[in-house]
Order: structure tokens, then sequence, then C-alpha cells
């Protein structure tokens, strides 16, 4: 599915009702920052630590095929307080499959049902465009990660690949 093809155009804003969804700038990196250095077990699991320099390039970064109308690097704020990030790919493997590159919610609200419930906003929001699926990965060995993934209906595909510092678990949760 082209974004030509897609039932209406994609709006960041319509991702939550509870949330004031819009895609990150620049001018977002502090908070970006600091909800990142926030969780520190992440990062553990997934080196290295974040910087400003890697986090503009994860704002940046782009799978093969892709481009920048396919992608979506979302802050969602309470106020103006930055509560999530999600970096989201359309039509990634496949034109039927959306890509959570990453997703971390401020670690205040984390283990309270808030990241479920933007997963749950999320896969309504994609299924009402036509997508089938939702594509992810984990890094083997990260406990919080997996659970929190599975938790939400994603399973593995049995598909692991080699991300140089850790193994990354793909995982795929059918929304249509």
């Amino acid at each position: 599915m082209n974004a030509a093809d897609r039932k209406e155009p994609f709006s960041p804003a319509s991702l939550s009702e509870a949330y004031t969804v819009r895609r990150l700038e620049e001018a977002d990196g502090k908070a970006l920052l600091a909800l990142c250095r926030g969780n520190p077990l992440y990062y553990r699991h997934c080196p290295p630590e974040p910087t400003p320099e890697s986090l503009r390039g994860d704002m940046a970064a782009l799978p093969p095929g892709k481009g920048p109308e396919d992608k979506y690097y979302l802050g969602y704020f309470c106020g103006e307080r930055l509560a999530a990030v999600l970096d989201l790919i359309l039509g990634y493997p496949n034109d039927q499959t959306a890509f959570i590159g990453f997703f971390m919610m401020e670690r205040s609200l984390q283990g309270a049902g808030a990241g479920t419930a933007v997963v749950r906003e999320l896969a309504a929001a994609l299924q009402r465009q036509g997508f089938r699926s939702i594509r992810l990965g984990w890094a083997k060995g990260n406990p919080q990660s997996e659970h929190f993934w599975k938790k939400n209906g994603f399973r593995e595909t049995g598909v692991t690949y080699d991300a140089g510092a850790y193994t990354v678990v793909v995982a795929q949760r059918e929304i249509g």
C-alpha cells in the first residue's frame, strides 16, 4: 500500500485520545534525551546510551526502500510534557505492515497501562488505514521489552538478526 492508496491521509493527531501526538522536531531534542535517559534498563540491553547526536540520527534513519514520507518519529504529549516517543514506518517491510522502530514511555508512566493504551490506539488507527499487521523487534534478553510486547499481542516470528551489540528478536501482531 503506497501513501496514495491509503483510505485517508495518515494523521499523527488521530493516534490518541489521551495525548497530543505530533512529529518530533530538533527543538524537542532536550525532552527526548531526558525521556530516553530516564530508561537506563533499555540501554543496558540496546547500547549505546542516548546522545543528542544518536537521537538526531534515529529521527532520520530509514530502512531500505523507504522515504521520509513513510517515517513518523512521533512524540506523545500530555500538555507540554513528552510522555512517549514512537518511531513508526508505514508500509515496511511490506505494504500491509507498519513497523515500530522504537517505542518508549516516560518512566513514571510505565507499569500503569499507559503504554498498552498507546499500542491499542495505534493498532486501531493503523487498522482503519488498511494495515493488516504491525512488526517490531526487541533485544533478546531484555525481559521488560519482551514482556510488554507479548502482553500487547506480538508474537515472535522466528526471525532474529545481529545488531552488533545485541540480537534482535522480530515479532509481529496481526490487526486486520
